[in-house]
C-alpha cells in the first residue's frame, strides 16, 4: 500500500476554522504540488479530504474526484487517519489531504514507531509505502516534498 500525506496549503487566518480559505500563495502551493502529483502519482489513487474548506481547495487543485471524510477534521488523531485509510493492509494507494498535528504524528508513528509532534509544512507531501521483507512489515519513506520544490 502507498500512503500519501498532503498538508493543506497556506490558508487565511480567521474564524470559523472550518471555513478558512486558501490564500493566493496557498493556491499557488496547491497547484505546484498538484502538477507534481499528476506526473508522479501512484495508480489507483484514492483521495480522502478533511471537511474543511482549505483542504477541499487544496485537493481540488489536483482532482475533483475526492471523498470528504469527517474523521479527517483538524482535531483528528492518528487512529482516525489509520482507520480512514486502512493502512497498511488496504490495496492501492491513498492520499490524505489534512492537517497538523495529526499528519505529523502519523508520519512519526510510521517512521519512528511512536507518536511525536513532527511538523509537516503547509502544502508539503510525504509519501510512504509498506513492504514485507523476511516476514517483517516495513515502512519506507519514498518522498518528502515541500510545496516550493514541487
Amino acid at each position: 500500500m502507498d500512503l500519501l500525506l498532503w498538508r493543506h496549503a497556506e490558508a487565511a487566518e480567521g474564524s470559523p476554522d472550518h471555513s478558512r480559505e486558501l490564500t493566493e500563495r496557498g493556491h499557488r502551493q496547491a497547484r505546484r504540488m498538484a502538477e507534481w502529483l499528476h506526473k508522479n502519482r501512484p495508480k489507483k489513487l484514492r483521495v480522502l479530504v478533511s471537511p474543511t474548506v482549505r483542504t477541499r481547495q487544496t485537493a481540488a487543485a489536483f482532482t475533483q474526484d475526492f471523498e470528504i471524510v469527517p474523521a479527517l477534521a483538524p482535531d483528528c488523531g492518528v487512529a482516525d487517519l489509520i482507520g480512514a485509510t486502512g493502512w497498511p493492509d488496504a490495496s492501492g494507494a491513498v492520499l490524505i489531504v489534512g492537517h497538523q498535528p495529526g499528519l505529523g504524528r502519523l508520519a512519526s508513528l510510521l517512521l519512528a514507531g511512536v507518536e511525536a509532534d513532527w511538523t509537516i509544512k503547509k502544502g508539503a507531501l510525504w509519501w510512504f509505502t509498506n513492504r514485507v521483507r523476511d516476514d517483517e512489515t516495513q515502512t519506507v519513506l519514498r518522498t518528502v516534498l515541500p510545496a516550493e520544490l514541487a
